[in-house]
């Protein structure tokens, strides 16, 4: 499992980069990606959609199931990946690179119980 150092990790398999001060950069795991299976299809909020942590983000479908993205943190959207409208299995390719879902604007990724790569690992192989 792949689980880079220097980025911030949701129990629910979301991973968290921050890009500048106040700007965070959100995708899925590989782990979560895996467990997803091969992604057909991705909606996420509009750029300029305030979210409260926990809300609705989009979701996410494969050929297994559909998923829901939830907000790690309260911010305004400021960017979507434009990509994964044409390419969705960017994020099964490249969970931490290309296969990126969005950025927001707002609170630093300090605090709400996101972990670091090794308790995010030590969780999912738990």
């Amino acid at each position: 499992m792949n689980a880079p150092d220097g980025l911030l990790y949701t129990t629910d398999h979301e991973w968290l980069s921050v890009v500048s001060p106040g700007l965070v950069r959100l995708g899925v795991t590989d782990y979560g990606q895996d467990a997803l299976g091969e992604i057909v299809f991705i909606e996420m909020a509009s750029i300029g959609r305030t979210v409260e942590r926990g809300e609705l983000l989009g979701e996410i479908e494969s050929t297994k199931s559909v998923t829901e993205i939830y907000a790690p943190l309260s911010g305004t959207v400021a960017r979507t990946n434009d990509e994964l409208a044409a390419a969705p299995t960017l994020v099964n390719r490249d969970p931490y690179g290309d296969g990126w879902l969005l950025e927001l604007n707002g609170e630093p990724p300090i605090e709400h119980g996101l972990l670091d790569a090794a308790s995010y690992v030590s969780m999912v192989e738990g």
